[in-house]
């Protein structure tokens, strides 16, 4: 009974979350006939990058599945995994090592300056791609490799034995493939590039380069124009729910081939032009995703030693944040851990952070200044746009805990603090940590909601970067990248070997 009453507490308070700044905004927003040209502009702008950098993640991403599909070479299983660091990085880290590659001074531009040839523009549209490209790409990747690896090894060999060619074995096997799990990848990473924030304001370049989410933050952050904020927000989250709607329908396709789980050679691609073409594949990802990394780590070890004093107050202030948001999401989660709970956590992707954030300013202003409470509604905001992720993970190992032992424990009579001691909590401890280490890595990285509230006195490490960048001081900048790095992989990394340890 106590667990249920537990559950039902969760609940309303993350559906209190939801609907409570959502009516705050309704409330405050003015009518659709007063947006601007820039308005509209800003509505384009999210809808094309949107479209554009799902489109070209999943295009770069088939060849690139393949190529690791049926590839084995040193290093490979470092490179896949490697494959799921860029959704842990923190956006500002990332974008400052872009800027160390393809900016003005960059890399490249330092390569192709004397050979006469054009610089690199990497603000605009371009950088927006080119950054949600380098987020999406390993996500679309992972996805289409999971599916090419799920094919049963049989089919491969059935194909050699009929001598099909590379022609036919992709209208039989792979076409079908693709037509499964694309439409699906791009409708969840245009959901995930409809809410662009920190791309865009590092890399917007401009009113023509604004997204709903940047324009949001501008009108309150700027113009300190609520209306036209709560009107952008209300487009901005019909954009995210109907988009979110679509990607959960094409995304449930079920993989209907099945086999006998045995090991087959795959006869397929080794000729030495598909050999090649898979080598250069493999290359070019692995240059285009590694190479910023390195380069943040190379600029930042020399940055990292001038850093002021208020860098790292902002590092602890990040790390409280991660913390408190960890604990927060742990805390919704674990009651949640039921199919109603999983589909009421999916409003953390639905529901724009800038816009709860912006309804949560709504209703704490006339009782006291929103900018004291930024950190908390920090952690707040963090913490509920992880859950649908926390969610994914506890939720299947959490059912076949109480489908395992539950009988058993009622035979015994075990209160609920008894079931949660001795045989759910020992049992998640592995997923926990992983939850955990997410959630803080996540939060630890974020730049969304802080900007809009934060004062210099309450600013976290990622925007302290951002500050630093827009006072070209640009060796702090990257000194500051490197140890927000080192921190959100260390908090990943804490957790999750916590949780592994004894599992």
């Amino acid at each position: 009974m106590a667990a249920r009453v537990v559950a039902i507490i969760a609940g309303l308070s993350v559906a209190g979350l939801v609907i409570g700044p959502v009516i705050a905004v309704l409330l405050r927003a003015e009518t659709f006939s007063g947006f601007g040209p820039a308005d509209w502009q800003a509505l384009r702008f999210t809808l094309v990058q949107a479209l554009l950098s799902a489109a070209l993640s999943v295009l770069f991403a088939i060849p690139l599945a393949r190529a690791l599909a049926r590839r084995r070479f040193v290093g490979r299983g470092l490179l896949v995994a490697l494959l799921g660091a860029p959704f842990i990085l923190p956006v500002i880290v990332a974008v400052l090592g872009l800027l160390a590659v393809f900016g003005q001074s960059g890399l490249l531009n330092r390569v192709l300056s004397p050979l006469g040839a054009p610089q690199l523009q990497i603000y605009g549209l371009q950088g927006v791609l080119v950054a949600h490209v380098f987020f999406n790409l390993p996500l679309a990747t992972r996805l289409f490799l999971q599916g090419w690896l799920a094919v049963p090894g049989e089919q491969f060999r059935l194909a050699a034995s009929l001598g099909m060619g590379p022609r036919a074995m992709w209208r039989a096997i792979e076409w079908p493939l693709l037509k499964r799990i694309a439409p699906g990848a791009f409708a969840v990473i245009f959901v995930i590039c409809l809410s662009s924030f920190a791309v865009a304001l590092t890399l917007g370049g401009g009113p023509r380069a604004t997204t709903l989410e940047l324009a949001i933050y501008q009108s309150v952050r700027f113009d300190f124009d609520l209306g036209r904020a709560a009107a952008l927000g209300l487009v901005q989250l019909a954009l995210a729910l109907a988009a979110g709607l679509v990607a959960l329908r094409v995304a449930s396709v079920p993989v209907a081939a099945r086999g006998l789980d045995r090991m087959v050679p795959r006869w397929d691609g080794q000729g030495k032009g598909a050999r090649m073409l898979d080598g250069v594949w493999i290359v070019v990802a692995a240059v285009f995703l590694l190479i910023p990394l390195a380069m943040v780590v190379l600029n930042g070890a020399s940055g990292i030693l001038t850093l002021g004093g208020s860098v790292w107050v902002s590092a602890a202030h990040s790390l409280a944040v991660a913390l408190g948001s960890t604990v927060l999401c742990l805390a919704w989660a674990l009651p949640l851990t039921t199919r109603w709970g999983e589909w009421l956590g999916l409003s953390g992707i639905a529901l724009s952070p800038l816009v709860l954030g912006i309804g949560l300013f709504l209703i704490v202003r006339p009782f006291t200044n929103p900018f004291e409470l930024a950190l908390y509604v920090t952690a707040t905001v963090n913490a509920f746009v992880s859950l649908p992720f926390v969610l994914r993970i506890l939720r299947p190992e959490a059912e076949a805990i109480r489908a395992d032992y539950g009988r058993l424990g009622g035979a015994l009579g075990l209160s609920d603090w008894a079931w949660l001691r001795w045989v759910l909590l020992p049992r998640l401890k592995r997923p926990l940590g992983f939850a955990a280490g997410l959630t803080a890595a996540l939060s630890m990285g974020d730049l969304g909601v802080i900007a809009l509230f934060a004062d210099p006195d309450r600013a976290t490490l990622p925007l302290k970067i951002y500050q630093l960048m827009g006072a070209y001081r640009m060796e702090q900048a990257a000194g500051g990248a490197l140890l927000l790095l080192l921190l959100s992989l260390s908090l990943f990394w804490a957790f999750d070997r916590g949780g592994r340890v004894g599992a």
